[in-house]
């Protein structure tokens, strides 16, 4: 009797993806329809408890980078204003835990990040223009 593969890694979303992530060690759902993932764990700036989102990254250097759209939607994502709470946070890049620090890019540097991070993930042009902010783009440095 077949047993069940269970989702695809591209379908994996939210909670789910970071349980599969995690138990896989990255194996499943790093890649992640076409591009890189990696999760962010960060505080609750009200609730105090730890929060963790899978999201679409790039390295630059000794660095990663990820950018807080929503989709496009009006305000930052939660996990962003997190990070502007207490920007010392840990990243899992596949199986690796990775306490870093975090800040958002400006001028030159977020506008050659920001061309980075659309060559994996084009939508992200789709979803600035969905909104009046300019869309964050972060730097996970490590501590």
């Amino acid at each position: 009797m077949a047993t069940d593969p269970g989702p695809s890694a591209d379908d994996l979303f939210g909670a789910e993806h970071v349980r599969v992530y995690r138990e896989t060690g990255g194996e499943q759902g790093y890649h992640w329809r076409g591009a890189t993932i990696l999760l962010l764990s960060t505080t609750g700036r009200r609730s105090g408890e730890q929060r963790t989102t899978p999201l679409i990254h790039r390295t630059d250097g000794d660095g990663w980078v990820i950018v807080a759209s929503k989709g496009g939607a009006p305000d930052n994502p939660y996990w962003y204003k997190n990070l502007e709470a207490d920007p010392d946070v840990t990243i899992e890049v596949e199986a690796e835990q990775i306490p870093v620090r975090a800040h958002a890019a400006e001028g030159s540097e977020r506008d050659r990040l920001w061309r980075l991070m659309t060559e994996v993930w084009p939508a992200y042009d789709d979803y600035q223009k969905r909104t009046s902010r300019e869309i964050p783009v972060v730097v996970l440095e490590r501590r």
